[in-house]
């Protein structure tokens, strides 16, 4: 078969994922894929893998993404006509500690909420399943009846048998050396024997995707580290139909393979391989056996599985798996070059993750929309510095052992700290009494304090799915905030400048909500897509006629960027600048920020003078400043951007001006105590490009009449007329404290009717609320939400639910206008 000159869709890889990507292009009727493999298929990582398919996972998304899989591999065969080797034989999740078994209690809930079956078991039931294993010292585990097993590469085969057999076509030995781009967009690809002109490409070069990605500008950190896992040779009391098990304590899976076990593991100090670069003829790759590494996870099988010390080894495999530095994998459409797709990086669980990703990442190259939410897999959600050697180098030794650690909420990661710091920081790590000892936390690559520990208590997270250790802190600080004032820095947000002649019609068609508003005025708006979804929930102030300021999250900043530089025209006169590290920013919140302010500035700060929704430049002390009164916190209060390198100052300003105004220093925890408290979305867990404005409670940031429209809006005004069917709502949990976290199952009248998707505590009340999308076909009534038995479950206990209306704290906002 000769090389095409041109295609629609062009695919660099052939593994597991690839195959997968095809296969479901061809399926949704694209005539003109091709994927060309630079060896064989299944040369990669496919070749080596274990292949596993497990269907629950820690989250909505990748939990979808893997059943998905587990009904493919089910119907695969038979459609193809290819043998797969797919099995259902079961999974067994061991716990041998409380908080392992929490988390399956916590995973078995979110399944709940998603259709997927499990069940919690105690240790004669899994000895049951699994008579090899030793279960006196187990806590209990989970039982996934519908997981299973395949032979990766048959199941590659099937995958693209059914995709040829479909129209898409194959090219084995034809290695991509260049990724071609014009005007900001990739139009082809070249091999060594030819110039293919495409529409659209799909990176899916596993190991080799971060070097392949970073010659086109984009960042794909997908970094090889070795994977070890042994096959025994037939033992007496391995079934044919072995359920596969995790032991989480161990950091081990074992599974059967016609009466053979193949074990391995997640160690916690792993270790990269070739992070310059993967060679180009790194095929079917073995690395040198190393039984001293391989150690760590044999003594937990033998303490596990007995009889595996008289079994023979007959494979020892060690060979290069990618990983990324959060464990998820990279999907999606890379920002600053068009039509340019990745899916790869998938953590050793490529098999199960490649049926629901090639699906997911067909529906984003040809309808621009997914079936499932997969911002958590989001290459957006990556930054430059993430795809640098030295940080992959580093978080390499770290990130494989999350797979099986547990997954503490806040959890904090340990690796290539320190590189992102707010010129505040120098002051948190004087240990003054006034301010307290920061407990640091990293977001995007910022260093910032999630709590203040007073005098005499270390700065330090005790990890929990319970109570949280920090929470008489972090109640301390929303105490400072709803009744004295507090200091919080925000300078880790993202601040995007947009200025030129064609900045407002640009904005105006992006948001929802009206900006052309007079210069000093403050708006909050989302940008949406053309489904009515939230793509982007920011501030937006306008300081002159064609400039304007937007602030977003953290973590957001490139998502955003990128979003707004993707629906650019080019005729249109905008520059888009980030000023993200340019500018610090300090919140200064609470009811006595005016008097804290008016100290240490000549401006009018009154009511009258400074209205709430607008921004001023004022001074503070000898420093320009530029304030702008909204809140997150939903208190009286300002954020004032200072250049960074005015920040110290401003910052020793008003702590001098502060100490008899009961001046407390907050950290990010307070913040999102204080928001949930408020009714407060947050993107990225309530909202995302799945849930519209009107589902999430925000009509009152719209305007469906401003001239031109909006991106968005033809779709709300549908969802308008015909009703909400969904909503997200806020919930107060009314027994005990149990910590909701995100897709947490909720049962009105003991039927399920939605997820949570964010939660957190509330000092005030001393209790726990969550945010929930909750869904009725009928339509959603103020009567259906204030009727009815609320619950929600968390770790497989049901607990009584309130739902709120409005915000529990200060339900008019009178506080913030005051």
């Amino acid at each position: 078969m000769t090389l095409p000159s041109q295609a629609q869709v062009v695919i660099i890889g052939g593994g597991i994922v690839g195959c997968s990507s095809l296969y479901h292009l061809a399926k949704m009727g694209c005539q003109d894929a091709i994927l060309l493999e630079r060896d064989r298929l299944t040369s990669g990582t496919t070749w080596h893998a274990a292949g596993i398919v497990g269907s629950l996972r820690g989250s909505a998304f990748y939990t979808h993404v893997t059943a998905y899989a587990t009904k493919l591999y089910q119907s695969l065969e038979a459609e193809s006509g290819q043998a797969t080797g797919y099995k259902t034989t079961g999974g067994l999740s061991l716990a041998t500690t409380p908080a392992s078994m929490e988390e399956l209690k916590r995973m078995h809930s979110v399944g709940k909420a998603l259709g997927n079956e499990s069940h919690v078991i105690g240790p004669q039931e899994i000895e049951s399943f699994a008579p090899l294993l030793r279960v006196d010292d187990l806590e209990g585990g989970l039982w996934i009846p519908g997981d299973g097993q395949t032979n990766p590469t048959d199941t590659t085969m099937a995958l693209a048998k059914a995709a040829r057999q479909l129209g898409g076509r194959i090219f084995e030995g034809q290695a991509v050396r260049r990724i071609v781009t014009k005007d900001g967009a990739v139009c082809g690809v070249e091999t060594d024997h030819e110039t293919i002109a495409c529409e659209k490409v799909i990176l899916c070069g596993g190991i080799w995707s971060r070097q392949l990605a970073r010659s086109v500008g984009v960042t794909v950190p997908v970094q090889a580290a070795e994977h070890m896992y042994i096959v025994t040779e037939p033992m007496e009391n391995v079934p044919l139909d072995q359920p596969f098990i995790r032991d989480f304590g161990a950091q081990i899976y074992a599974k059967g393979d016609a009466g053979k076990l193949v074990m391995g593991g997640f160690e916690p100090v792993s270790r990269p391989w070739q992070v310059g670069g993967v060679p180009d003829d790194a095929s079917f790759t073995m690395l040198p056996e190393d039984w001293d590494h391989f150690s760590f996870f044999m003594e937990g099988a033998l303490h596990r599985i007995p009889s595996l010390g008289q079994a023979g080894i007959r494979t020892f495999m060690n060979g290069p798996e990618g990983f990324t530095p959060d464990n998820v994998p990279v999907l999606g459409e890379a920002p600053g070059l068009k039509n340019f797709f990745v899916a790869a990086g998938f953590n050793s669980s490529g098999i199960a993750g490649s049926g629901g990703a090639g699906k997911t990442i067909a529906e984003w190259v040809l309808t621009g929309e997914t079936e499932w939410d997969p911002w958590e897999a989001d290459v957006r959600r990556f930054e430059a510095w993430h795809g640098s050697d030295a940080f992959m180098a580093e978080r390499a030794t770290e990130f494989v052992g999350t797979v099986f650690a547990t997954h503490w909420p806040y959890k904090q990661l340990k690796t290539c700290r320190n590189l992102r710091h707010s010129p505040l920081k120098a002051r948190y790590w004087e240990n003054r009494p006034e301010i307290g000892q920061a407990c640091f936390g990293a977001a995007a690559g910022w260093e910032r304090p999630l709590w203040f520990a007073p005098e005499g208590a270390e700065p330090e997270q005790a990890y929990s799915f319970g109570d949280q250790d920090w929470w008489p802190h972090a109640a301390r600080e929303v105490k400072a905030t709803r009744e004295a004032v507090a200091l919080y820095d925000l300078s880790p947000f993202g601040k995007i400048w947009l200025q030129g002649a064609d900045a407002l019609p640009l904005l105006q068609r992006l948001c929802a909500n009206n900006v052309d508003v007079a210069p000093g005025r403050v708006v909050y708006t989302q940008m949406l897509n053309p489904r009515g979804g939230i793509e982007a929930d920011v501030t937006i102030s306008r300081p002159r006629e064609d400039g304007f300021w937007m602030t977003t999250g953290a973590g957001l900043r490139v998502h955003n960027m990128d979003w707004i530089k993707r629906h650019q025209r080019p005729d249109e006169h905008v520059t888009v600048i980030d000023m993200t590290s340019t500018y610090a920013v300090l919140g200064v919140m609470g009811p006595q920020s005016r008097s804290l302010l008016s100290r240490v500035s000549s401006c009018d700060l009154s009511n009258e003078a400074f209205p709430f929704a607008t921004a001023q430049e004022i001074d503070l002390g000898p420093v320009p400043a530029r304030a702008q009164r909204v809140s997150f916190v939903g208190e009286l209060g300002w954020e004032i951007f200072v250049p960074s390198e005015f920040a110290i100052k401003v910052f020793d300003v008003i702590q001098e001006a502060g100490l008899d105004l009961g001046l407390a220093h907050a950290g990010f925890h307070a913040l999102d105590c204080c928001r949930i408290e408020k009714n407060f979305k947050h993107w990225g867990h309530d909202l995302s490009g799945h849930v519209t404005p009107l589902e999430a409670g925000l009509g009152f940031a719209l305007d469906l009449d401003k001239a031109g429209g909006f991106m968005g809006r033809d779709a709300l005004l549908r969802q308008k007329e015909q009703g909400l069917k969904r909503l997200l709502a806020l919930f107060e949990i009314m027994e005990e404290r149990p910590l909701p976290l995100h897709d947490e199952p909720i049962y009105r009248d003991s039927v399920l009717v939605g997820a949570t998707t964010s939660g957190g505590y509330g000092p005030t009340f001393d209790r726990c609320f969550a945010m929930g999308l909750v869904t009725h076909p009928e339509g959603i009534t103020k009567d259906f939400l204030q009727t009815g038995r609320w619950e929600i479950e968390i770790a497989a206990r049901r607990y009584p639910l309130r739902p709120h209306l409005r915000a529990p704290y200060d339900p008019t906002g009178a506080r913030m206008k005051m």
